[in-house]
This record gives C-alpha cells, structure tokens and sequence, in this order.
C-alpha cells in the first residue's frame, strides 16, 4: 500500500517538471522570437548601414563639387581686377581679393570699414566715384565704389572698379568738345570783335585831330575805352570758357558763400533800385569744387536777373538741400524768355543784349557741369525766370 505522503511528492514532482516544460518552451518562444527580432534589427542596421553609405557619399561629393567652387571662386577673385570687399553685419572687413589690397593698402581684415574708406578714399564731385588717397598727385587713381544691398544677416559686399583711364578719356573728350567749340566760335568771334574794335579805331582816329576840342577829346576818349573794356570783357568770358575745369578742388560750405555773395550784390540791386531776398535753407551742406568759379557762376545769374528787371523789380536767392544735392536757385520778376529761345540760351555768343558777350550761360553751364551739376531754367514772357543751379552734396 501507497502512503499518502508519497502520492503528494509524485504529484509535485509532476507538476513541477510541467513548469519546468512551460517554462523551457516559453524560453524556446522567446528565444526564436529574440532571433527573428535580431534578424530583422540586422537587416535594418545593413539596410541603415547602406543609406549611410550613399548619404556619405553624396555628401562627399558635395563637399568636393564645393569645394572646387570654392577654389574656383578664389582663383576669380584673385584674378578680378575689380577690388571686392566683404563686410560682416557690424560693418566690419572680413575678407578682401589682391586688387582691393593693392587700391586700400593695409591694415584691411578686422577693421571697420568707415574707418578703412575715410582713410583709403578721398570724395570727388562725381557721386560713388573716389580717389584713392595713396595714389600720384600728378595721376591720382579714380574708383566707383558700388555697395550691394545688406543680406539678412547684416553683410555686405563693396565692390571698387578703377575708373581712372575712363575719366581720363571723359576729361580729354571734354577738352576736345570745347576746342570743337571753339573752332566753331571763330567765325561768330571774329563779328563779335570786328564791331567794337572799328569803333574804338573810329572814336580813336578823332583823337589826332588838332583842331578837335577837349570837351570833344574827352568824349571821343571815353567812347574809345568803353569800347575797348567791351573787348576785354568778351575776350576774358571766351578764356573762361575754354579753359574748363581748374585743379585743387576743395569743400565749399554754400551758406558762407551765399553771405560773401550777398554783400557783392545787395549794393548793386539797391543802387539800381531792386530789391534783394536770401533765403538759405541748406544748413551745413557743403560741396567740393572751386569757390572763385562757383561765385562767378552765382554772379553771372545775378546780374542776368537785375538787368531783366526793371526800377522796382525783385531779384532772390534761394537754397535748399535736396537728396543727396544742393539746389541754388535765382530768381526774378523781370520780363521773362520766350519759349522759342530756351534751347538757344547756353550756345556761345548767342545774346539777347545788344552790350551782352553771349557767353555768360555756356561759362555757367561749363563750370557747373565740370562740378558734376546740372543748370535747370524755367522762364515766359512776363513772369519773370528762374535758373536753379544743382550741385552733388558731400555726404
């Protein structure tokens, strides 16, 4: 007979050795699932493994198709003759080509470049163009300088063309347009001349006549001499006129040249019985040229107007800052141009004054050209003329 007590360990033994198979087989399940999840984590890392690979590659043949851009890009630079200058968005240098170096010498990379252009560049009348501070007196070297527009990072790039043999070839063109001018002037100076002179001859020829009286001298005399300052005056407007542009140019505040002006002519319009108006609303704008020519040019508007007017007549001055120039503008109330002579006004020796040299406005529109100006006229019969002179501001 069995004991009972036996019976139970059979009976434990059994249900223990099927866990034990439960758990073997759970194992066996787990484990054949663990490999299929290996298997499968292997396939991604190889599939993985592969894209890496190509990314790799892609990114390297970017890096090296860049890379030669970047090289090509340098050898460009360093080959234009064109100075390029990169600026960061504090307005710092951060890196200039060979030309920009040899234009702006040295210290460049690091410096602002406010400080490296008041250094390096000097303004000329012609807005964007400079001369170079380092270059010959005799031959000063001409750059345009052209800023691009900030990226949205704050950078910029300056670009400097030498301009120098074109302003050269543009000044020489000048020159020979005003000789071409002047050739064409012969003729018209020849009549111009021919007038005066015989009367100063005839009114002098009287002058050797014994029995002549003095009161008669005197008079003969006088005429004789009027006659020849007519001939002076003509023959110094056509001197003026040929001559061009002077050197040594320099910063001309235009209200202290507006106040010298103002004492030359309010005497002469008060003594002709006008009136005289300044009104100087250009602050301290200023420009760079030759103050002797630019007050002769003022003077010679001025004394046009005073003539135009007659014994109560107004005469005003009046300038303004507008945009990056300064407009002068003379005014008066006299009897006006007609329309038909407007274009005719600037043509040497053309005059609608029987005393005038016809020389006058091409001697103004020449030197306010020479300043990189332009002369602006508005004029009818009856209400008076208006000559605006304007002039590039110095910024």
């Amino acid at each position: 007979m069995v004991s009972k007590g036996a019976v139970l360990s059979e009976d434990s033994k059994q249900v223990k050795a099927e866990e034990l198979e439960q758990a073997f087989n759970l194992f066996n399940e787990v484990s054949t699932q663990l490999a299929g999840a290996y298997q499968e984590l292997q396939q991604q890392v190889e599939g993985l493994t592969a894209e890496l690979a190509v990314a790799n590659g892609e990114l390297r043949r970017q890096y090296l198709e860049k890379e030669a851009l970047s090289q090509r890009l340098g050898l460009l630079l360093a080959a234009l003759p064109a100075g390029v200058v990169a600026l960061s968005g504090e307005g710092l240098v951060e890196e200039v080509n060979p030309a920009a170096r040899a234009m702006l010498g040295e210290p460049l990379v690091g410096e602002p470049w406010a400080t490296v252009s008041a250094r390096a560049l000097r303004p000329t009348s012609t807005p964007h163009d400079w001369d170079l501070v380092s270059s010959s007196p005799d031959r000063p070297l001409r750059v345009n300088v052209v800023t691009s527009h900030i990226d949205p990072a704050g950078r910029q790039i300056v670009l400097l063309h030498d301009v120098t043999e074109a302003y050269e070839m543009q000044q020489e063109l000048q020159r020979h347009q005003r000789l071409t001018a002047m050739g064409e002037m012969a003729a018209r100076l020849a009549h111009q001349l021919r007038t005066p002179l015989a009367t100063a001859m005839l009114y002098t020829s009287h002058l050797t006549k014994p029995a002549l009286a003095d009161a008669d001298r005197m008079r003969f005399a006088d005429k004789a001499l009027a006659r020849l300052r007519h001939l002076e005056q003509l023959i110094r407007d056509m001197l003026s006129f040929v001559k061009g542009e002077a050197g040594g140019r320099e910063p001309v505040e235009i209200s202290s040249l507006l106040a010298e002006l103002r004492q030359v002519i309010e005497p002469q319009a008060a003594q002709r019985g006008l009136s005289f108006a300044l009104d100087d609303r250009s602050g301290a704008a200023a420009v760079l040229g030759h103050r002797k020519d630019l007050t002769g040019v003022l003077i010679n508007l001025l004394e046009n107007a005073m003539q135009a007017c007659g014994e109560g007549g107004r005469v005003a001055v009046r300038a303004e800052r507008s945009g990056r120039e300064v407009k002068i503008l003379v005014e008066d109330n006299g009897r006006g141009i007609p329309e038909e002579l407007h274009e005719r006004l600037f043509e040497p020796f053309f005059t609608t004054r029987t005393e005038g040299t016809g020389l006058g406005l091409a001697i103004v529109r020449n030197v306010v050209e020479a300043h990189g100006g332009r002369v602006e006229m508005r004029s009818a019969p009856g209400r008076g003329s208006e000559f605006a002179v304007c002039l590039p501001a110095i910024e």
